[in-house]
């Protein structure tokens, strides 16, 4: 337990900066490490997975709190479109914890491994959302929000790379699309991380210091940490080629992916 709370804070540390630095979520880089780290200390073949996703989650709750503070702060959060998308990504990252339980493990695997792959093809060849004139109703609001909280609950991220492209294509602002994705980031981490604690808290497989499926010493290491870092991150972005930078980082998701494939 004391090894993984350790582990888990240099990982939030390295997460929390790149999260901060290129603008996305940290659980990109959670779940693969994660993955890594609980079958290393001999966590139950067929909840690793899970268990890395749910933690992510959790993670991501306290990483959230201070994006969305920090963007409300610089006024760039449209509160009215927050509230427009939450019902369906809330419902979305519920429907995407009990498929997510209720899928086999390499099937979860094979997911996580082609989201990496799409987010890192993205980030190799600077793919950036377009500009749309679609009409966003609050029926599309819904039933978009439903596919993003289901996607980010199952590969356990906050939903930025899937929210932004859809705001963008909407005629927002990619200012204000960044920091909506931010907000609704929280309820996607909340509500996926209270489904996966609730869906496995009568599993008989699990180790000590668990709430269900996530697994808290990770969650206080990463969380925390990452916390702290993120703000350093994001004021590197603007004194690095950030740009350039990103496709590094993608030769690094395609690393985890390849990894994963052979877990």
């Amino acid at each position: 337990m004391i090894d993984i709370f350790l582990a888990g804070i240099l990982l939030g540390l390295v997460s929390g900066l790149l999260a901060g630095l290129f603008g996305i979520g940290g659980g990109l880089v959670i779940v693969p490490v994660l993955v890594a780290l609980f079958s290393a200390h001999g966590f139950q073949a067929e909840i690793v997975i899970l268990m890395s996703v749910a933690t992510s989650l959790a993670t991501i709750i306290l990483t959230a709190i201070a994006s969305v503070l920090a963007h409300h702060r610089l006024g760039s959060v449209i509160w009215h479109r927050v509230f427009s998308l939450s019902p369906g990504i809330m419902t979305g990252a519920a429907a995407g914890a009990i498929i997510a339980k209720h899928i086999s493990a390499d099937h979860l695997r094979i997911i996580l491994v082609v989201f990496l792959l799409y987010v890192g093809i993205q980030m190799a060849f600077q793919i950036k959302p377009k500009p749309g004139a679609l009409k966003q109703s609050k029926i599309l609001d819904f039933c978009a929000g439903n596919i993003i909280g289901m996607v980010s609950s199952i590969v356990g991220i906050g939903g930025g790379t899937l929210t932004v492209p859809y705001l963008v294509f909407g005629q927002t602002q990619m200012r204000n699309a960044v920091a909506i994705a931010s907000a609704c980031g929280l309820p996607i981490a909340v509500v996926g991380t209270l489904s996966y604690a609730m869906l496995g808290w009568n599993a008989s497989n699990l180790p000590d210091w668990s709430l269900g499926f996530v697994y808290l010493p990770a969650v206080l290491g990463v969380g925390l940490a990452s916390m702290l870092t993120a703000p350093i991150g994001a004021r590197l972005a603007h004194r690095l080629p950030a740009q350039k930078l990103k496709r590094y980082f993608s030769l690094l998701l395609f690393l985890m992916a390849v990894k994963l494939i052979w877990y």
